[in-house]
């Protein structure tokens, strides 16, 4: 992806948060200039992940393949196996109308997708094989904001604003907006989110984009900060 397009891509982001009154925290508005003069302070930030993040899963088409996250909280793994510190994660998503995140599941991370306001979520399911590389033909066992509900292998839900679904260990999903009702403002509460090492797709596909230096960053993405911040 190209560094401009990034910067034009994070640029709408913040005014679609601002219109649905969706506020980020102070550290998303810090330009390239301010993280060099931060000092260890805030360590958490870049060793966390937190931040912008956008992707292209390496296809080369954001608006047909991709997503624009801002991860907003973050626990580490080890929280999680010594059961200490942060066990959470929190990110808010925009998904563009037809725009697909593909096919993946976890290994470690439940999670709730959400919808939080704008068009229309919508979510296709399917159970992994045994191996984790495959799709399986049994039935789906999911929870919509509570209330079970049996599917069948690749039956699609679709949530509207306000509506919810947990995504458990296993589940493999892909999900995109739906056609003709606008960007979704979508949010995603779960367990420590690993996504160097709990992302497994299944089509061969990358999770951080290869970015071309066109022009200078407006904001960091979280790939970003080893070369802006010096104590990350």
């Amino acid at each position: 992806m190209k560094r401009s397009e990034i910067n034009h891509l994070i640029r709408e982001a913040i005014e679609f948060f601002n219109r649905h009154q969706f506020h980020l925290p102070a550290f998303a508005h810090w330009t390239p200039a301010d993280w060099q003069h931060k000092g260890p302070e805030a360590r958490e930030i870049a060793r966390h992940l937190l931040g912008w993040d956008i992707t292209d899963f390496g296809l080369g088409d954001f608006y047909k393949t991709g997503l624009l996250l801002f991860t907003i909280r973050n626990g580490q793994p080890q929280n999680l196996r010594n059961g200490t510190g942060k066990v959470y994660a929190e990110k808010i998503m925009i998904v563009r109308e037809d725009q697909l995140t593909p096919w993946h599941h976890h290994r470690q991370k439940t999670e709730d997708i959400i919808n939080r306001g704008g068009g229309r979520l919508v979510i296709e399911l399917a159970n992994a094989t045994p191996d984790g590389k495959g799709l399986a033909d049994s039935e789906v066992i999911v929870s919509i904001d509570g209330v079970e509900h049996r599917l069948a292998a690749h039956d699609q839900v679709t949530l509207n604003p306000g509506e919810s679904i947990t995504l458990t260990t296993g589940l493999q999903h892909k999900f995109w907006g739906q056609p003709g009702a606008g960007w979704v403002l979508t949010g995603e509460v779960s367990c420590v989110n690993d996504d160097t090492q709990d992302n497994f797709f299944y089509e061969q596909v990358g999770r951080f984009p290869e970015i071309e230096e066109d022009e200078p960053p407006f904001r960091l993405l979280v790939g970003d900060y080893p070369r802006y911040y010096a104590h990350a």
